[in-house]
């Protein structure tokens, strides 16, 4: 286990994809719940909205964890493990504020989505 491509990307494949299935899979039960709200009378409509931002969320979020970690990088910045190590937290950590930050702007739309709502049934 000595090459440093299998010490950076096993691990980071393996907690990137468990994170953003862990994540997608929450924010679609809750936002199915705000979905649902916004669109009272359109139950398929709110379930339609909700799995293609599940949808999204994968794409965006699956080509970050796939960008932030290069072989090149890993091949030129790692030479032993607690290099490995350091790498991996980094890129972690990258993927961690994008996730973040991604969800805000979710937040932030469905925010935008309500307020057109409630002012239509207003």
């Amino acid at each position: 286990m000595s090459n440093p491509l299998v010490l950076v990307y096993l691990p980071y494949a393996a907690i990137a994809l468990t994170l953003t299935v862990w994540l997608a899979r929450t924010l679609s039960r809750h936002g199915e719940v705000f979905l649902r709200a916004v669109f009272p009378d359109r139950k398929d409509l709110a379930d339609a909205v909700n799995q293609l931002l599940v949808i999204g969320f994968y794409l965006v979020n699956l080509g970050w964890a796939l960008l932030l970690l290069r072989a090149d990088e890993v091949l030129a910045q790692v030479q032993t493990p607690t290099d490995a190590i350091a790498l991996l937290t980094t890129r972690l950590g990258t993927l961690l504020l994008l996730l973040g930050v991604a969800h805000l702007a979710n937040l932030y739309v469905f925010h935008l989505v309500r307020r057109g709502a409630e002012a239509r049934h207003a």
